[in-house]
């Protein structure tokens, strides 16, 4: 009588105790699946793209630009700093690094440029200036080892995110233009500001007060 009275109870512990295990083995597995730019740099690091078959490479390739997409925005800013995907695209062919910059453009980035060059001129100015100051804030940060799985002598000798002859090309040309008319590898190195410019376009900022 008694185990029968309680038994109900003993079921509702047993059914909370074994929800709260599911939950706890899910966060665990999710924590452990979550891509980092730390795990796209060992994946980079661990394959010799030189070594591979024309298959092979093609598989390897996508799953490097997988695994870049998948990142949260913070760890594919630090993937770009830390010039991750650069570790392939010397190996890369010209038709690869076409591919693979594609690929690993953030969605609707040609909609944004077109948005960006339809802003008044100061408008441009001033929002290419606000973009190149969040970069440049961005990798001071690195380089103290504020960033995601950085430490400070990671950062120390990190190249600034766009050069100066590549800033200047970017404030005296129309970037929808240059970037239409840019190698792959020009490409490859606006990447950052691309999808900074993207980030400062989304917030509505260069909108204001037009």
């Amino acid at each position: 009588m008694f185990k029968q009275r309680w038994r109900p109870l003993f079921m509702a512990i047993l059914a909370i105790v074994v929800l709260w295990a599911v939950a706890l083995t899910g966060y665990v597995i999710a924590k452990n699946s979550r891509v980092t730019a730390e795990k796209v740099r060992a994946y980079a690091e661990s394959v010799d793209l030189s070594k591979l078959s024309a298959a092979e490479r093609a598989k390897a390739l996508k799953k490097l630009a997988d695994m870049l997409n998948a990142l949260s925005l913070e760890e594919r800013r630090q993937a770009r700093l830390d010039r991750i995907p650069s570790l392939w695209f010397d190996q890369m062919t010209e038709e690869e690094k076409g591919a693979f910059i594609e690929a690993t453009m953030p969605t609707g980035f040609k909609q944004m440029l077109a948005a960006f060059e339809q802003l008044p001129e100061e408008k441009r100015h001033k929002t290419i200036d606000d973009t190149l100051r969040r970069l440049k804030e961005a990798e001071a940060k690195a380089a103290s080892g504020g960033g995601p799985g950085q430490s400070a002598s990671s950062g120390t000798n990190r190249p600034p995110a766009l050069s100066p002859e590549l800033e200047a090309k970017v404030r005296s040309i129309g970037l929808q233009t240059f970037y239409s008319q840019s190698s792959a590898q020009t490409k490859a190195e606006l990447a950052p500001v691309l999808e900074e410019l993207q980030r400062v376009m989304e917030s509505g900022r260069p909108f204001r007060g037009r």
